[in-house]
């Protein structure tokens, strides 16, 4: 299995903007398709972002299309995902997850399952 950290949470305030970085270990990166979720206090698991192995195609959640944007290195191992125009509602914990390159299509479906490889989280709280 892969490991994963992520790092780049924070407070920020409404209209802001992070940088969140997801550092992959132990199985070639690029073997994997990325997403990342998120989670509010007292909600389920969502689905925000993917991007294929190769990083040429990406999906995104509608809440968040348009302000959020995926990117990954394979070369450095790490996953991003850069957040503007934050709003009250995106505070949350966001995690990061690894699934095997084929099923890129499927991503948004494991926000609800355990498939695959998850981090341990990193909060975002935007202030109003």
């Amino acid at each position: 299995q892969v490991q994963l950290v992520e790092s780049g949470g924070g407070l920020v305030q409404t209209g802001g903007s992070l940088r969140l970085s997801c550092a992959a270990s132990g199985r070639t990166f690029s073997d994997y398709a990325m997403g990342w979720f998120r989670q509010a206090p007292g909600e389920e698991r969502e689905f925000v972002a993917a991007i294929s192995w190769g990083g040429r195609s990406t999906a995104y959640a509608d809440s968040v299309k348009g302000r959020f944007t995926i990117s990954r290195d394979n070369a450095k191992n790490t996953v991003y995902l850069r957040m503007d125009s934050l709003k009250p509602e995106d505070t949350a914990v966001y995690t990061c997850a690894a699934f095997p390159r084929n099923r890129y299509f499927n991503i948004p479906d494991y926000a609800k399952s355990d498939f695959g490889s998850w981090g341990q989280g990193t909060q975002v709280t935007v202030s109003s």
